[in-house]
């Protein structure tokens, strides 16, 4: 059994396992490169509602985000006048609920046109970091041989 004072001198590292930091922060930062460079590939582009409607006869086209507004303003007033009230807070969180959603519905989102090789850079570092720092999390200990063995 270890003494407190060798537990305290124990280094510790990513996730509270012994060592991997080095390994973590290397996988971190291939990680956050290749997720910078494929979403610098990603376009988004909205129509701000567009799934609004058409009035036949004057040939003009509403959009229904005045609509999803009620829900919410009517929560905010309930949370106004009581800020404990349930349906206050159910109106309120259905509202931004509808409003994101909405928001969400008008976007388009598309991979601009690149090269295999730099698609494939990009995968391989994103998901190679990620393997990184999946493999710092684990805890490894080492024999007096200086090999590797799983804990048991």
């Amino acid at each position: 059994m270890e003494t407190q004072t060798e537990t305290e001198n124990k280094k510790f590292g990513a996730g509270g396992t012994p060592g991997g930091i080095g390994t973590f922060l290397l996988g971190f930062a291939l990680a956050c490169a290749g997720a910078w460079l494929l979403t610098d590939q990603v376009v988004v582009s909205g129509d701000y509602f567009a799934s609004g409607f058409m009035l036949p006869i004057v040939n003009h086209r509403m959009n229904s985000f005045g609509l999803s507004l009620i829900p919410f303003i009517i929560g905010i007033g309930f949370l106004f006048f009581d800020g404990k009230s349930l349906a206050g807070w159910l109106l309120t969180i259905a509202g931004l609920v509808i409003i994101l959603a909405g928001i969400l519905m008008c976007l388009h989102i598309y991979f601009r046109p690149t090269s295999l090789f730099n698609t494939l850079v990009m995968l391989v570092l994103l998901f190679g970091g990620l393997g990184l720092i999946f493999r710092s999390l684990k805890s490894t200990h080492r024999t007096p041989d200086g090999g590797s063995q799983s804990p048991s």
